[in-house]
């Protein structure tokens, strides 16, 4: 929880610009929609060492580093501020705005979860789920990030659904199938691929690879 924790702090306060910028409309090149909906947008930022973006701004998100990088922040009144990426970890992030850079020596790979509701919902989110080892990542006031480690054994049975949305990330190749309502269902996965399972939704989940396999799981009040 301490990176989230420090992020807060950095970002917590520091105004929007005047002009916010989407960074998908002004900096495609680093910056790739996976999913949109009406609770999220899930954005894929893929940066090389020495990528440079422009000045933009997000709305209150969840980071979840895919690999380890080191970005440098500058804010809009021109302070700067490092940042160290761990891989497969969360940062919980307050709205803000900033230009980053890759001053590390490996490329930026991460998943942002940004949130849409106008205000934190009062969904109770799980701490255990049967078949499934949960680590907490990240937390604040909208959601909480955890790495899931599911047991060969795990099953969520068909029409189960939750009471807050997910979005879920895989963090390796596997086979896991997952069915949600309406949807067709996903059998494959491979590193950073992302489904969303909305509250109340019927879905059905199995662990199909009869091994532990590894996700970081979004969950949304």
């Amino acid at each position: 929880m301490r990176s989230s924790l420090k992020l807060a702090v950095l970002l917590a306060g520091l105004p929007l610009a005047a002009a916010a910028q989407d960074p998908v409309k002004v900096d495609s090149d680093h910056y790739k929609v996976l999913l949109d909906n009406a609770a999220v947008r899930v954005l894929k930022i893929d940066m090389a060492v020495g990528g440079k973006s422009v000045m933009h701004s997000h709305p209150d998100s969840m980071l979840v580093a895919l690999s380890g990088a080191k970005a440098r922040f500058t804010m809009p009144d021109g302070t700067t501020q490092d940042m160290e990426l761990t891989k497969d970890t969360a940062s919980y992030t307050p709205a803000f705005t900033h230009l980053p850079v890759n001053v590390g020596t490996s490329r930026v790979d991460a998943i942002l979860v940004e949130f849409k509701a106008k205000s934190a919902g009062s969904a109770t989110l799980p701490t255990t789920r049967p078949n499934a080892q949960m680590t907490p990542l990240a937390e604040g006031p909208r959601a909480a990030a955890f790495k899931v480690t599911l047991s060969p054994e795990f099953h969520e049975a068909a029409g189960s659904t939750h009471d807050y949305d997910q979005v879920v990330i895989a963090l390796g190749t596997s086979a896991t199938s997952l069915t949600i309502e309406g949807q067709a269902p996903v059998t494959q996965w491979k590193r950073g691929d992302v489904q969303f399972i909305g509250r109340g939704v019927k879905h059905e989940s199995k662990n199909t690879s009869g091994r532990p396999i590894e996700f970081v799981i979004v969950a949304i009040r």
